[in-house]
């Protein structure tokens, strides 16, 4: 018995033993699955920036390498990866999903590519997967085997396809924003009842939020913004009483806001709707979210006053309402104002874009002191600038722009020490800029163009050590540029373009090193330039034209290599161009154009574009690529001096060959004066034109083919033609001498041309005044071709698709520039010129396009010449019943409808009606303007509150593309551009001419509202 019971115990202990080996066996498997599987991911990691993944080596156990976790007990399991902004580069393996017992898998920020492993949907201890902010592609793996996953993001990816329909129901937090999802959002979701968070931001979902969202009673944050939902409000939303959180701006959501939000919501804090189609008035009942501190409802239709009760929200902090119809218009409106003196946390008050009215009331300076950002540009506020601002001492930003403002900017502006934005741009603001803004120690951006200032820029702003921006134009300024200014060490945009200022550039411009933008065209500058400008080694664009600066342009130049545009024209610069511009790499625009300049012209860099060269107007020029057709420059001789006996045998000979061609030349005029005494002579341009006969231009056009026929208008036709021996394409205008009226068109067009210079305006090559192969009176004008045609043909194209066609793509900033192109050149011809002159058919067809879709304007053969432009000139009498209406149907002003009153008004009403047709893209002459309804009439019905149902659609996806965030700033700016351009359209086509604007004030007007947009991109 006892022998028994000892080998009992010995095999007890041996199948002890045996186990004991088993369970090491099994540990040392299980350790070696866990090891392999994070070396699979080390090898997939093709860049380790912060040296994360050293300890990870034979050395240590893997328990110990960095962002590995393991539990404690035995067997020791890895349980959680957290290697979170470790700036890794490489994929992500599938070999992670052999990590069985992993709870915490963490890889944000950090740049893996590839998708996300299918294995991971089979980890069933799995907790929590961040993946956020990399560069994931791929579908979403299905998780819904991940029975314990509570928090799931996979945001900031590339992520494509749909959102899932199973997910497991223990998920609490969802994050899929900044991907490219597609489809509708699944009714599944609001399965998850213990959902806590939603966010999908910035996709591209479609469709309506489902009913079954009413489920989701855990839900505090839902954010859906920045895609395409559609539909009215969601009333399953309206049963979500946890929510904290709501995000749905930027959608296509319509309709009015529920009248019970508030008492549906009451523990809202968070409530953004903007930028969608909401109309209607903005419930009262949100006073009883009384938690709320943001209200975002900007960009949408709300009408009607800010309800007074809002006022009773004290913890609100953020209240953004600007762009939409909210009216205050009589002191009871603005009697709303009065409860806002309750916000004593707010900090940002944004009402731009509104139907404000009159002054604003003094109980504004009543809102919280702790107050940074206030906005109430864009509407039509007037009176004195407004006092109560006085008391917000810690404001940051300030923006009063785009209203009636008049009076004197006040002294105890420059008490506000914190302000570091001010925008007092585009009102009527009179007297002396104050010299107090230099105690803005903070100021970093100053605008206050588009005013009526008395007096000189204060050199006191130099005291401004951080500002960045400023911003004076067309605000009456003279006086000289203070050369304090460029003391700034932060400098980096300096604009004074359209005002009064003299005398020179101050040689301290060579200090501001941070200087990028120098625009000081259309003033009253003058001297040289100086040269130490060439120690901006920041510059990009320099904008000195219209002024009347002397001298050589500066070497210096050359040694901006960051130079992007350089406009010198119209002004008295001589010697030649210097020839360092052309190794200038960045460099796309060089406008040189009416100067004295001489010389040869460079060749290289940029000089080998000539569409990106302006030089015309500048006689002493010669060489050059043969695209500018400068005449060859003269080789000069070997030796300075010729002696007696060169001298006779050059002098003589060529003497003899000049008085035989002259006895030729004189028999052959009165041969061909007998033979055409009814000949009109070509009109002297004032310059040097090549000779063309009928021959040359027939051999260019292929004998007038119609396959060169690019153009037809009343008195001729316009062919494209190889001219010159270099075989340039040139654009051929052959006058149809038969028809009444195109005779005089020639000789009109020809004077109208040699006296202008304009770089919007086609430039001519020579004329031909000649008789064609049967002997009939031949005229012609030739022109530089341009390739991308006229603006209809940009504006009607389509782009062919494989199963549909849709118009051309054209950018809002692509508009601008058109636009003031050829405002810049009506203003030209209407002001600058010596003789005020009429185009009188003003039309899109009349407005080509070059490479870099650069605006001219052509076309003068119903131009006249006026000597006071403020009147108006009638007709010829023996004028056809066409030209006397004068213009082309859907352009032509009222006053010319009945007879031709030629006045610089009525090339103003043309000019309207084509900037309305730009932004909304229609022809005047549509189908659907008839009954007394024009095109002018159609915005004015529409503008301002319903713009956005009028203008082209493909200006509205480019202000608000779906799935893409688009910087507010860019799409703020945008909707004001559009707003200013159809309210200058508007100020075009008013149907008295004598309530039009000049075309002065339209170019100036123009010229600011692209200034304005292109800071915003």
């Amino acid at each position: 018995m006892m022998v028994y019971t000892t080998v009992r115990q010995f095999l007890l202990v041996l199948l002890a033993c045996s186990a004991q080996f088993t369970i090491c066996s099994s540990l040392h498997n299980s350790n070696e699955t866990d090891r392999l599987a994070l070396l699979e991911f080390k090898n997939a990691i093709s860049l380790d920036p912060r040296q994360a993944l050293t300890s990870w080596n034979d050395s240590t156990h893997f328990c110990s390498w960095e962002g590995v976790l393991c539990r404690l007990k035995a067997p020791p399991r890895v349980i959680s990866l957290n290697l979170t902004n470790r700036g890794l580069v490489g994929s992500i393996p599938s070999s992670l999903g052999n990590l069985t017992f992993l709870k915490h898998l963490l890889l944000s920020k950090n740049a893996f590519t590839g998708s996300i492993p299918p294995s991971f949907g089979y980890l069933h201890r799995l907790q929590v997967l961040q993946l956020s902010n990399n560069t994931l592609e791929g579908i979403i793996p299905d998780f819904s085997n991940s029975s314990n996953l509570m928090v799931l993001q996979l945001d900031h990816n590339n992520i494509v396809g749909h959102i899932p329909i199973n997910w497991p129901k223990s998920l609490q937090i969802l994050q899929l924003s900044f991907n490219n999802l597609t489809g509708i959002i699944p009714e599944s979701l609001g399965n998850i009842t213990s959902l806590n968070k939603l966010s999908c931001v910035s996709n591209s979902l479609e469709g309506h939020i489902p009913i079954e969202f009413s489920n989701l009673s855990e839900l505090q944050f839902l954010y859906l913004a920045m895609n395409r939902l559609d539909g009215r409000f969601p009333q399953a939303i309206l049963n979500i009483s946890t929510l904290i959180g709501l995000g749905l701006g930027r959608n296509g959501l319509s309709g009015e806001i529920p009248p019970n939000l508030g008492n549906s919501l009451p523990n809202l804090e968070q409530l953004e709707l903007d930028a969608n189609f909401f109309h209607g008035n903005i419930p009262n009942s949100l006073t009883n979210a009384t938690k709320l501190y943001i209200i975002e409802l900007s960009n949408n239709e709300f009408s009607g006053v800010v309800p007074s009760s809002i006022g009773k929200l004290t913890e609100l902090s953020h209240l953004h309402l600007k762009w939409n119809k909210l009216q205050a218009r009589n002191r009871k409106d603005w009697e709303s104002m009065d409860s806002l003196a309750n916000f004593t946390k707010l900090q940002t008050f944004i009402m731009l874009g509104n139907h404000l009215e009159g002054q604003l009331p003094n109980s504004l300076g009543n809102i919280s002191a702790q107050l940074q950002y206030l906005n109430f540009g864009a509407n039509r506020l007037s009176g004195g600038f407004p006092s109560g601002i006085v008391n917000f001492n810690n404001l940051i930003s300030l923006g009063l722009y785009d209203n009636q403002f008049t009076n004197a900017v006040p002294d105890w502006l420059g008490s506000l020490q914190s302000l570091q934005v001010l925008f007092l741009d585009n009102n009527m603001f009179t007297g002396f800029i104050p010299s107090t803004l230099s105690n803005l120690s903070q100021l970093v951006e100053l605008f206050q163009d588009f005013n009526q200032f008395a007096g000189h820029i204060p050199p006191s702003l130099s005291k401004l050590q951080m500002l960045q921006v400023l911003s004076i134009s067309n605000s009456k300024v003279h006086g000289s540029i203070p050369k304090e200014i460029f003391a700034i060490p932060t400098i980096v945009q300096v604009s004074l373009y359209f005002n009064n200022l003299e005398g020179k550039i101050p040689t301290e411009v060579g200090n501001a090193e941070q200087l990028t933008y120098l625009q000081l065209s259309s003033n009253k500058l003058s001297s040289d330039i100086p040269t130490t400008l060439g120690n901006c080694e920041s510059l990009e664009y320099i904008e000195f034209d219209h002024n009347s600066f002397s001298g050589s342009i500066p070497t210096s130049l050359g040694n901006i290599s960051s130079l992007k545009i350089i406009n010198l024209s119209h002004n008295n610069l001589s010697g030649s161009i210097p020839v360092s511009l052309g190794n200038l790499k960045f460099l796309t625009k060089v406008d040189l154009s009416w100067n004295q300049l001489n010389g040869e012209m460079p060749t290289k860099g940029i000089f080998k574009n000539a569409t990106a060269i302006r030089a015309q107007g500048n006689q002493g020029l010669c060489g050059g690529i043969l695209e500018l057709h400068l005449p060859a420059c003269l080789v000069p001789s070997n030796s300075t001096k010729l002696n007696h006996h060169t001298l006779l045998k050059v002098v003589i000979p060529l003497t003899s060959i000049l008085v035989l061609l002259g006895v030729v030349t004189s028999a052959l005029i009165v041969s061909w004066r007998k033979h055409k005494e009814k000949m009109i002579s070509l009109p002297s341009f004032g310059g040097k034109f090549p000779r063309i006969s009928y021959n040359d231009l027939a051999r260019a056009t292929e004998d007038f083919s119609e396959s060169n026929l690019i153009g037809k208008g009343t008195y001729g036709s316009v062919y494209q033609g190889k001219l010159f021996d270099d075989r340039n394409v040139v654009a051929v205008k052959v006058f149809s001498l038969e028809t009444r009226g195109a005779q005089k068109s020639f000789i009109r067009e020809c004077n109208t041309l040699r006296n202008v210079r304009h770089r919007n305006l086609v430039p001519i090559l020579t004329a031909c005044s000649s008789i064609d192969s049967n002997g009939n009176d031949f005229k012609a004008l030739i022109y530089e071709f341009m390739p991308r045609g006229d603006l209809p043909k940009l504006l009607y194209s389509t782009e062919d698709h494989e199963f549909s066609s849709s118009l051309i793509s054209i950018t809002l900033a692509q508009r601008l520039s058109i636009v003031v192109d050829v405002a810049d050149a009506m203003e030209y011809l209407h002001h600058s010129n010596s003789d005020t002159i009429v185009h009188c058919d003003l039309k899109p067809s009349n407005i080509l396009l070059d490479d870099n879709l650069t605006a001219l304007v052509g076309d003068f053969g119903l131009a006249r010449f006026k000597v006071d432009s403020t009147t108006s000139t009638l007709c010829d009498s023996n004028s056809t019943s066409w030209t006397a209406v004068r213009g082309t149907i859907g352009y032509i002003a009222p006053e010319c409808a009945g007879g031709c009153q030629i006045s610089t008004a009525a090339d103003v009403y043309s000019f309207g009606v084509i900037l309305l047709e730009i932004s909304i893209r229609r022809r005047p002459t549509d189908e659907m303007f008839k009954d007394g309804l024009s095109i002018a009439k159609f915005a004015e019905i529409n503008f301002p509150d319903r713009i956005f149902e009028i203008v082209d659609p493909q200006l509205l996806q480019e202000l608000y593309p779906g799935g893409q965030e688009t910087p507010e700033l860019v799409k703020e700016k945008g909707v004001q551009c559009l707003i200013s351009v159809l309210n200058i359209g508007l100020c075009c086509t008013k149907p008295s001419r004598s309530e039009r604007i000049s075309m002065q004030e339209v170019a100036a007007k123009l010229h600011g509202v692209k200034d304005v947009y292109l800071r915003g991109c």
